[in-house]
């Protein structure tokens, strides 16, 4: 099947890179989107968001082990089954300083913005993107062979940024944030993959940046 980024009733999809596969799951009541990555040279594993339904996501990783699970930001629908998938592989586990508390498992590497998460002999980097919680993350890899790719939590999604529940000062944090370190630095070919539901490009987004300001959320 030919990558979408619409897995709500496909079950899971699977892009190929040339370093590093990309397989997208939903789970969850809340359809919850659960990202497998894998370095195609070293066969480590990270998962973004071990949201929920955790025996999906470990028949996912299956026998070839996981490095780490990195978790976007604190709120519960995005870490359900972050124990279980824990123990079953003796996962470390990566989040948001500032997210940390927030979060019933131990958090083995607290990431600030600019921080490295390793998965294999690729690299993500920690975006830290302020207002949907205080320590959300997204998870930054630029294809040495390709397009950028962004793993955005619930912080961007087609049509806005994440919800910050009519707070006004969250929702400018959030959106200057989002300009700032997202759609100022990274081109418009740059993949979002979001925490719930379909992918985007920050191309198909920024004409609406303006629209999303004015409105307030």
């Amino acid at each position: 099947m030919a990558y979408t980024g619409e897995v709500k009733d496909s079950g899971p999809q699977t892009r190929e890179l040339s370093r590093l596969t990309v397989t997208k799951v939903s789970v969850g009541p809340m359809d919850n989107n659960a990202y497998l990555l894998r370095c195609t040279s070293t066969g480590e594993q990270v998962l973004i968001d071990a949201a929920n339904d955790a025996a999906t996501l470990l028949a996912l990783v299956g026998p070839s082990g996981l490095a780490r699970v990195a978790t976007t930001h604190q709120h519960g629908d995005h870490w359900q089954a972050l124990a279980e998938v824990v123990a079953a592989t003796s996962a470390r586990t990566t989040a948001g300083a500032d997210d940390v508390a927030g979060i019933p498992v131990p958090t083995d590497e607290p990431l600030v913005d600019g921080a490295s998460v390793p998965v294999g002999d690729c690299t993500l980097e920690a975006i830290h993107l302020v207002g949907h919680t205080p320590g959300s993350i997204a998870y930054l890899y630029e294809d040495p062979d390709g397009i950028a790719h962004v793993f955005t939590g619930d912080s961007l999604f087609p049509g806005g940024v994440g919800n910050t529940r009519g707070n006004k000062a969250n929702f400018e944090s959030l959106i200057g944030d989002v300009s700032r370190k997202l759609f100022d630095r990274l081109p418009d070919s740059t993949w979002v993959y979001p925490g719930h539901g379909n992918d985007t490009t920050l191309g198909a987004e920024r004409p609406s940046l303006p629209a999303w300001r004015a409105r307030g959320w």
